[in-house]
Order: structure tokens, then sequence, then C-alpha cells
């Protein structure tokens, strides 16, 4: 059976964040000035699509814990030399093979190429089965979350109060040499106080960054840092939504339903660094369902009021729970599936989709929701997508929105 794009697995000797072919004087084909990206030498690349049986990608946002997490990646590589062998001397990897090399994972589809995970090795898995002739390794990588963790980072040079928040972000990654040509910075729709200067990782402080901001901070699967603002978050859902639907759209092979608590919150007691604790609550909710709690502090808001505003709109988009559609799946080794292929390759976090459902009995749910992870699982035999939905991260009045744009609904944001 063949698979609906061609898949190329990407492994990358060379040390550095920065993926690409590095400019190379005088090679002709990794030396084309505004192509090639500039390093200290060479990259040292393997192809090893050939040798792939098995690739296992997940990225997304943790909507219980209401945040973006590392994007995770196993693939199984066919390794009857031992190349993947450390300690194996005749391996022409031999003194190469480290911790944190760059594994990409591209999907070329109608002359598009789409990059589904880009990231860092952090284990290599060995097994040699006693019923089969040839070994195998997993290899195990994250993406550049992984690289912020294990970076701490104090006075953040070059900040000032004032700072928007994609300015901080921005300086954040200055700090430990991020590359520019992998980040898609917002602006920010808020002006931050300085910085504390107190030790914790890149990872901590940008998070800090995104909760203020109401943002979202997330690594793309092509490897780029992407921030996105308050207002671009809020408006995204607005926008040209991919139709699944058993019979009119997109089909789907499994949808997943929930009924719970989980995502509610109907308190919230927030408090900026040099400020006052702010609460905000909404009593119907607590009547409802029982106080549930958010407390957060530290906050980079340069007033209370800022802080208060956070508050009420982070309690007015989490306060009530419906019947949720948390994921679909589909199998794209199906014929006549252009259009699920093109989802399944293009579709990213906040993508509006439109969703519908007939159940048992006859009633029909629909519901307009966005991307928040997307989860691959590909043999040579099979390719299953599974997107992650959920409701918008911040819920506002959008002008002239059939969504977000009804009086009297739709939650006025900040």
């Amino acid at each position: 059976m063949t698979l609906p794009a061609t898949i190329q697995v990407s492994f990358d000797f060379s040390s550095g964040p920065v993926f690409g072919l590095p400019f190379t004087l005088g090679d002709p084909e990794n030396g084309i000035l505004g192509v090639n990206v500039l390093a200290e030498e060479a990259s040292f690349v393997v192809d090893l699509t050939d040798q792939t049986t098995l690739i296992k990608i997940s990225r997304g946002r943790d909507l219980v814990q209401d945040q973006f997490n590392s994007g995770i990646i196993t693939v199984r590589i066919l390794d009857p030399d031992g190349s993947f062998n450390p300690q194996n001397v005749s391996s022409p990897y031999f003194g190469k093979l480290q911790p944190l090399r760059k594994l990409r994972i591209s999907a070329t589809y109608d002359d598009q190429i789409h990059y589904l995970f880009s990231g860092y090795t952090t284990e290599y898995r060995y097994s040699f089965p006693k019923s089969e002739e040839i070994g195998y390794v997993d290899i195990h990588a994250v993406d550049a979350f992984t690289l912020f963790n294990k970076s701490a980072v104090t006075t953040i040079a070059g900040q000032s109060s004032g700072d928007s928040s994609g300015e901080r972000i921005n300086l954040i990654l200055d700090q430990i040499g991020f590359p520019t040509s992998q980040r898609n910075i917002d602006v920010g729709d808020t002006n931050l106080q300085s910085d504390p200067g107190t030790l914790r990782s890149v990872l901590q402080a940008l998070k800090d960054v995104e909760f203020t901001e109401f943002g979202a901070v997330y690594i793309s699967g092509g490897g780029d840092v992407i921030f996105r603002e308050r207002s671009d978050a809020l408006e995204t859902i607005a926008g040209t939504a991919t139709v699944f639907d058993q019979s009119s759209g997109i089909n789907y092979s499994q949808i997943r339903f929930s009924f719970d608590d989980k995502l509610i919150f109907n308190v919230a007691n927030f408090k900026r660094i040099g400020g006052s604790m702010i609460t905000e609550f909404d009593q119907n909710s607590i009547d409802t369902y029982f106080p549930h709690t958010i407390t957060r502090e530290g906050l980079l808001h340069q007033s209370d009021d800022e802080v208060a505003s956070l508050a009420r709109a982070y309690i007015a988009s989490r306060k009530a729970t419906d019947i949720r559609i948390d994921a679909i799946i589909l199998d794209l080794i199906q014929p006549n599936y252009d259009a699920g292929i093109d989802a399944a390759l293009t579709l990213d976090f906040f993508d509006p989709v439109d969703i519908s459902n007939t159940q048992p009995g006859g009633s029909v749910i629909n519901k307009r929701l966005q991307i928040f992870g997307v989860k691959h699982e590909i043999t040579p035999n099979s390719w299953f997508t599974t997107f992650t939905t959920g409701e918008p991260l911040i819920d506002g009045f959008i002008l002239t929105s059939a969504v977000s744009g009804i009086l009297g609904q739709s939650v006025l944001a900040y």
C-alpha cells in the first residue's frame, strides 16, 4: 500500500538549534546566498526514510493544564549494521551520535512540502529481538521547548518597563541565542513591567509572558517559535473553517466526546509582581458547579486594573461547560480523500473547524472549534492523524462575525 504523501526522515548530526542546510562556501548545493543558513561548518545530514518503519508525532496544548506542551516524536529505524550503536567504531556515525541532534519529518503532497515535526533527539533506545535478524532503534526527540527548559535565565539584557509582550519574548530568546530565522512573534497587546530578574528556566520566562498576555507560545512543525498575541488568538475563530462531517464535509473515522468539569474555572486569584491579589468570580457558575479555582502569581502587568481585566476574561471564557468534541481521527489511507489529506497536512493550532456529528436517536451536534493538538501515527501501510479540538483560548466579541459577534451572547473581551 502506498502512503498518500511522500515522507522524508532527515537526521542532522550537527550541533546547534538551526534547521536547514548551512551555507558552505564553494558548495553548489549549500552555498546559495539567501537560501542556506549561515553556520560554522557543514551539516552531516542523512536521509533515514528507507529505514523507517514507524513514526509517532504528538504536538499540542494540554487543555486541562491550559498550556502548550513540548512536541514529541518516536521514529523507529531499522539498523541491521549497528550504525546507530555509539560503540560501533565501524559506524559512519561513530563519534557523531550524540543527544540533541536534529530530527525533522516532512511530507510532500501536491508538490508542497509540509513539516510535521522538527526537534532534538533525547534518547536512542536499541532493541535486538531474538526472533528477528534485524535490530532497530527508537529515536526519541522533543521540540525546542526542551532547549528552553534546560536553559536558565536571570537578568534579561535590553528589557525595560513598557516592553510589549512580543518584544519581551524576543529578548528572552536573544538571551540564549535562539535563531531569529526560527521565530514568528506577534507584537503583543500587553505592555509589561520590568522583568524581575529571578532565576528560572527560559521556558518558564516565556510562559510567564504568555499567561500575562493571555496569548500562546508554541513550536511549529517546522521548528519555529510562534507567539500569538491575545487579539490574534481571539480573532482566529472567525476565520474560514474546515468542515468535518460524515456526509457533506471531510469524513472522519472516529470522534471523541467528553462531558465533565475538567475545563471549568469560576474563581481566579491573580497577582502581579508588586501588586495586590485580585480575585474575580462568577457566582452563577459557583452555584452550579461548586468553586473551581485558579491561582497565579508573578504576572508582569503594569497595573492591578490590567490583572483584573485578565481575571474577568479568563473566568468568562471558562465558567461553564457543555458536551465537548475532544478529538477527531482521520484515516488517510482511503480512496478519494484529497481534502482529508490536505487538512491533515495543513491544519495547525488555532485553525477553526466546523464539526458535525449525528447521535443515536437523530440528534445532531454542531461545533465551531479550533485545532489545539496534532498527532500523526505513520507506518508503511497506515497513516492516522488525530486533531485535538477545543473552544477558543479566549472568548470575545468580534464585530460582523456570525460565530463570535452575537450581542447578548458573545463575551466582551479586553
